[in-house]
C-alpha cells in the first residue's frame, strides 16, 4: 500500500485526533497518567487544542496509508529559527515498520526549508525507550523540569537541522 506524509486538510482533524489518542493510550497506562493528575497530557488532547493549532499557524501533517491516516505530527514555530514538535503519533499496529523515523525525518527537512536551525521536544523524562529513540535519530538531552501539576519529569530535547 502506498504512503506517503503530506499537510491535513481542516476536514482531517478529527480522525488526526483520534490518532493521537490512540497512539498515547498506552503511556497513559504505562505511566499511570490520569485527567485528574495531568489534564493536558496530549493523551487527552481535544478537538477544541487541535483546532487551535490549526488556526494559530501550527504545520500539520497526516502520514497516510492509501487514504487512511495513521500517523501524525505537528510542528509549531517557536521564533528564532527553533521549531517545536508536537504529538508525534503512529497507531500501535503500525508501529516498527518505520514510520515515525519517516515523520521525524520529513519535519527536519521541513524545519531546514523553513530556514529553521533547530527542532526542540518535552517528553516523558523517565520514558527510556523514548528518549533513546530520540537520542538514536539524532537528539541531544538538554535537561529536565519537574512540575508539580504532571507526575513524571519533563525532559527536553533537541536536534539541529
Amino acid at each position: 500500500m502506498i504512503t506517503m506524509i503530506k499537510q491535513i486538510q481542516c476536514s482531517d482533524i478529527e480522525r488526526c485526533l483520534s490518532v493521537i489518542q490512540e497512539s498515547f493510550a498506552d503511556v497513559v497506562n504505562e505511566f499511570s497518567i490520569t485527567k485528574e493528575n495531568c489534564p493536558n497530557h496530549t493523551s487527552f488532547i481535544t478537538m477544541q487544542n487541535l483546532l487551535y493549532h490549526w488556526n494559530n499557524g501550527f504545520l500539520m501533517y497526516g502520514f497516510y496509508q492509501g487514504n487512511e491516516i495513521i500517523g501524525y505530527v505537528s510542528l509549531e514555530d517557536k521564533g528564532g529559527a527553533v521549531f517545536e514538535l508536537r504529538n508525534l503519533s503512529v497507531l500501535p499496529e503500525h508501529r516498527h515498520k518505520g514510520y515515525g523515523k519517516q515523520l521525524l525525518v520529513f519535519c527536519k527537512k521541513k524545519v531546514r526549508e523553513l530556514n529553521g536551525s533547530s527542532i526542540t521536544i518535552g517528553i516523558i523524562e523517565e520514558n527510556t525507550v523514548l528518549k533513546e529513540w530520540y537520542i538514536a535519530n539524532g537528539f541531544e538531552h538538554i535537561g529536565t523540569k519537574k512540575l508539580e501539576h504532571f507526575p513524571f519529569t519533563v525532559g527536553y530535547m533537541e536536534c539541529s537541522v
